[in-house]
């Protein structure tokens, strides 16, 4: 078994070791737990952190981590993150939950509930932890304002701003924000290509990478207070986003001329949403509304131009165009008690739509172009789906809760263009769970889900990746993969307000997504066999009084998984395309009153995409370090600084080549590429009024 994997076995076995020490030797002072079985942390334990934003005291709730959510989900309920906000989702999809919760002041904040996803509706069924925020109902105008600026190792300023307003009248809240985010950075590096197995040299290039991404977006947001038979939202966005790389390439092949190359890729994003949901009695419970569309507008524009001496001697020009279009409609009846149950049961169709374009082109030496016809770089694809749903829970006496779910969905899937496709899919997905707290202190779950995972519209286009000089393959018969998962986690709060959680899971995929090749001899997304997954992730979060070091606080998360599936070439097991065997996090903060500093680091192993003719490796970057310091001049003032890599540790990857594909085990080439960005200085300073 590889080293890494050895290490994630260890981190394992020690938390198991770790749990038990604590569990029996450790005081336990948990956090109120109320009749539902959420525990509540009143504003004033986080007190001590000093937060100036609801963000600073989401990030500091024991054993929690935030989980966004995903604006590339199609529907509505499947993209969920783990907050509500007073007991609602935000019906963004497209806002962030950290700038949401970034915009709201830590002043309005009253309390803090966390508890298992069953508990605040359909869309959190089987996750293990939801935060419900609950703000104050006092009026008036409160609002952040946020200036940043980095440096880089070569000492150029990227600033950015923010600024949004709350203001509360009577049962309505109005938000409001606008902002400009931007970063840039500047990389340096190198792509060693030698053959194999003599080593020789069959390329050196020398490259420097200047990237930067900005965005500039308003938001706004209306409330309606109300409880779980009414209320009101509505919110919209308007954004405008670009992303920008130049590269310089110096090329020393071992045989021909030596070339100045220039690459140059240029995306630009528009977008729009406008979403909103009200709640209405209707036969002793609520009944929500909720609508959403999203409008999205990509171009991409990447060029590559091959010179000797500055001269032009050929390359290659893609140009993408893609159109997103989304209408979600989505209907929840919830009411608190029947026969003892709480029920929930609703309805949602969503219209999905993907217009895509590729011009593929090859430049001559005198710049005249010829376009390169890829199997399918014009199509429409279209999708219509519904899904209907049901969910069910009740306590088992006091320390015990059941909630059971069944949800059937339907679609018609349609791909116009270049090909055409169309398929119906149906599929039900049952799912349970049992929360129980044997005695004080305890918390455990157990969960089994059958899951369907949605397909990536983009998988369905053919283009190429001019940085790394090759095509993907599009395939329109792709199918989404589903899995049947088995789910358990144990909690114990220790030390006080320390948390340790151990969860383990498995999973049996059948249609695994991963990589399969073309009848044009391409690779593409496709659908292998069954798998499986098996995971063991453990967390502790603790507070360091107890060892003597006032203010401190230790977390660490480590995960350990092992993923099997049949490859299509080799005809041998191997791990899914892109999983690593283990990761750790490790986070050092302390608290001293005005001031608070601390140190992170991130270590993840490689990750291997195995394609028709190579693998492509990621390799981990360790140690990556992450250090910040932070003055609080005022309850309403934050001057922070971070260092970002602080051990200016370069990103590695390793590509492997096969000739003609990966069922010859020996390969013909071995490219290794180096990128660093070196450390990077952030200086912000963010200010809350009212």
């Amino acid at each position: 078994m590889a080293h890494t994997t050895r290490s994630g076995i260890a981190l394992t076995c020690g938390s198991f070791v770790t749990l038990a020490a604590l569990s029996i030797a450790s005081p336990v002072d948990a956090q109120e737990v109320d009749a539902n079985g959420r525990t509540v942390y009143a504003v004033g334990f986080f007190a001590g952190f000093a937060p100036s934003s609801a963000l600073d005291i989401v990030e500091r709730i024991p054993g929690f981590s935030l989980q966004d959510t995903d604006e590339d989900v199609r529907g509505f309920g499947q993209a969920a993150g783990n907050l509500v906000i007073n007991g609602s989702r935000p019906s963004a999809k497209s806002d962030s939950l950290q700038t949401i919760l970034g915009r709201i002041p830590a002043s309005r904040v009253l309390r803090v509930e966390i508890g298992p996803g069953d508990l605040f509706g359909a869309e959190f069924s089987g996750k293990n932890q939801v935060v419900n925020l609950v703000l104050a109902d006092g009026g008036g105008v409160a609002g952040t304002v946020t200036i940043r600026t980095s440096v880089d190792h070569d000492g150029r300023l990227t600033p950015e701003a923010s600024g949004s307003a709350l203001i509360r009248r009577g049962p309505s809240t109005f938000n409001v924000a606008i902002g400009y985010d931007n970063e840039r950075q500047l990389e340096e590096g190198s792509d060693t290509i030698t053959a194999f197995p003599s080593g020789r040299l069959i390329e050196y290039r020398r490259k420097v990478n200047d990237i930067e991404e900005r965005e500039a977006y308003l938001t706004g947001s209306w409330e309606l207070a109300g409880d779980e038979t009414s209320g009101a939202h509505a919110n919209f966005r308007l954004a405008r986003g670009w992303f920008d790389l130049d590269q310089s390439n110096d090329v020393f092949p071992s045989v021909g001329a030596v070339r100045d190359d220039l690459l140059f890729q240029n995306r630009r994003r528009t977008l729009f949403e406008l979403g909103g949901d009200v709640t209405r009695p209707l036969a002793g419970g609520g009944l929500k509304l909720i609508g959403l569309i999203t409008r999205q507008r990509i171009t991409n524009e990447d060029d590559v131009a091959l010179r000797v001496r500055s001269a032009l001697v050929g390359g290659f020009t893609q140009a993408i165009v893609y159109q997103r279009e989304e209408s979600v409609l989505r209907a929840v009846w919830s009411r608190r008690d029947v026969a003892g149950w709480s029920v929930e049961a609703g309805v949602e169709g969503a219209l999905n739509q993907l217009d895509s374009d590729v011009t593929f082109e090859e430049i001559g030496q005198n710049g005249g172009r010829t376009r390169i016809d890829l199997p399918i770089d014009q199509a429409v694809v279209t999708e219509h789906r519904g899904e209907v749903f049901a969910n069910a829970g009740r306590s088992l006496g006091d320390r015990m809760r059941l909630d059971v779910g069944l949800t059937y969905e339907a679609s018609r899937l349609t791909v116009r263009g270049d090909v055409r496709s169309e398929r119906s899919l149906s599929f039900l997905k049952p799912k349970a769970s049992l929360d129980w707290r044997p005695a004080t202190g305890w918390h455990l779950q157990l969960a089994a889900t059958r899951t369907v995972a949605q397909l990536n519209f983009e998988d369905f286009i053919s283009f190429a990746e001019l940085t790394n000089e090759r095509v993907n393959g599009g395939n329109a018969d792709l199918l989404p993969q589903r899995a049947w998962e088995l789910r358990g986690s144990v909690e114990r709060t220790v030390w006080g307000d320390g948390k340790l959680r151990l969860e383990g899971g498995y999973q049996h995929i059948s249609l695994l997504q991963d990589r399969v090749p073309t009848p044009e001899g391409f690779d593409a997304p496709g659908n292998l066999g069954s798998g499986t997954l098996l995971f063991v992730k453990a967390v502790a979060d603790l507070p360091l009084a107890p060892v003597g070091i006032n203010g401190g606080r230790l977390t660490v998360n480590g995960t350990l998984q092992d993923s099997s599936v049949i490859d299509p070439y080799t005809r041998e097991a191997r791990p899914f395309s892109g999983y690593g065997s283990w990761n750790l996090n490790v986070e050092f903060r302390q608290d001293l009153g005005k001031f608070a500093w601390g140190l992170a680091y991130y270590a993840q192993p490689a990750g291997t995409f195995f394609r028709r003719n190579e693998e492509d490796r990621f390799n981990g970057r360790e140690p990556y370090l992450v250090a910040f310091a932070e003055w609080r001049p005022t309850r309403q003032t934050t001057l922070s600084l971070s260092l970002d890599n602080l051990a200016d540790v370069p990103a590695t990857r390793t590509r492997t080549f096969f000739a003609p594909d990966r069922s010859t085990l020996v390969p013909t080439a071995i490219e290794f590429r180096e990128r660093n960005k070196h450390v990077t200085a952030t200086l912000t300073l963010r200010h809350n009024f009212g």
